[in-house]
């Protein structure tokens, strides 16, 4: 849902911080109806680096989007043969579909000094975790229940008993923020926006991740 206050205006791509040759690796959760998209859309029209990892999955496909772009569209049966392959980085079943990460993706843009964001829900977050260390984990909130609920009924893609187990999960979801890094809490699109780039910012200019170029 966009903010209709919200001025995209007054973001100018170009903000390109950086004291290490290596790329950033942001992992953002947040549960359905939070605006993760709509932060992100704008975001990268602040940030010159970012990247998209495209993930793998097997729910339907949505209008609008795209195959290699948005995700990378699996019946059940090709999912499990990647799975099986181990071509996954990490992998999970979440609101009855499977989602993973393709291995080679991520540590070849890295690697070439590219900014990279991963959209994966809480469990997912916690396997990048422990194979990048040195990943940024961002936790996006909804303002409060009623709102999310409210967001979710004005999408009007999902009927009510969806929308209650989609409140349901956000419920679990949200009990492992303490496991992030940094949160947003989404109320006005412009703010959030704000401190998702503040949040990269911090990253590149912090010390721990320039200390080589600084020596």
């Amino acid at each position: 849902m966009k903010d209709k206050s919200f001025k995209p205006e007054k973001f100018q791509k170009g903000m390109d911080i950086t004291m290490t040759d290596k790329g950033l690796l942001i992992v953002v959760s947040a549960p359905a109806g939070c605006g993760k998209d709509t932060i992100l859309e704008y975001a990268f029209n602040v940030c010159n680096n970012l990247h998209y990892s495209v993930s793998a999955t097997t729910r339907h496909i949505r209008p609008g989007e795209e195959e290699g772009v948005h995700y990378f569209f699996k019946n059940r049966e090709e999912f499990q043969e990647l799975i099986k392959n181990n071509e996954l980085l990490e992998h999970t079943e979440y609101a009855g579909n499977y989602y993973g990460t393709p291995k080679s993706f991520i540590p070849k843009m890295l690697d070439a000094g590219k900014d990279v964001v991963m959209k994966i829900e809480v469990e997912g977050a916690a396997n990048i975790k422990k194979l990048f260390p040195e990943c940024v984990l961002v936790f996006i909130l909804p303002p409060s229940f009623a709102e999310l609920e409210r967001r979710l009924l004005k999408r009007g893609t999902e009927d009510t008993e969806t929308i209650k187990k989609r409140i349901d999960i956000a419920k679990i979801e949200m009990s492992f923020v303490k496991n992030y890094d940094y949160v947003i809490i989404n109320e006005k699109l412009e703010n959030a926006v704000d401190d998702f780039a503040a949040v990269i910012r911090s990253e590149k200019l912090s010390v721990k991740r320039g200390l080589p170029q600084i020596r």
